[in-house]
This record gives C-alpha cells, structure tokens and sequence, in this order.
C-alpha cells in the first residue's frame, strides 16, 4: 500500500492521486529454475510507487534488475534557440 514518496529523503504523505506522479511497475515471480509449473514462471507482479509533487518535479523511479527499484534525478535536456 502507498503510504509516502518514494523519494527516501521526503516525508510527504500519500493522499490524493493527482497530487504528485504514480509508476507501475511490472516485474516476474518465481523465476526461478527450480519453481514448480510452467504457469507459476509467468505470473506478473504489479507494484505501485509514488512520488509527491516536489519530488515528480526534479525525480524519477526506475528499475534495475540489480539493485530493484531507485529514485534518481530527472535528465533534462537543453533547447536551443532555432
């Protein structure tokens, strides 16, 4: 259940959807090779994070295979003038 950001350093509390940016996150269960059935390999997690609007503004949530979900800094790019 969604309780605060997702941002470790923020305390901000969940309230209402359109205060801040929701992810989905999808992910494998039992994708091990030692796991019983073929249908058991193929059942989808589905996980919810959020981050508050301060937060939405300057992050993101992504996903590492390693290190599973993070919070990191927004690239932005620069436009030039045409």
């Amino acid at each position: 259940m969604l309780s605060k950001c997702a941002n470790p350093a923020c305390s901000a509390r969940f309230r209402y959807f359109h205060e801040g940016k929701l992810f989905r996150v999808e992910g494998r269960r039992g994708d091990s090779a030692d796991s019983g059935a073929v249908w058991e390999r193929r059942l989808q997690r589905i996980e919810f994070f959020w981050l508050c609007e301060a937060c939405a503004t300057e992050m993101t949530v992504m996903f590492h295979p390693e290190t599973g979900i993070t919070v990191t800094p927004l690239v932005r790019t620069l436009r030039t003038a045409s």
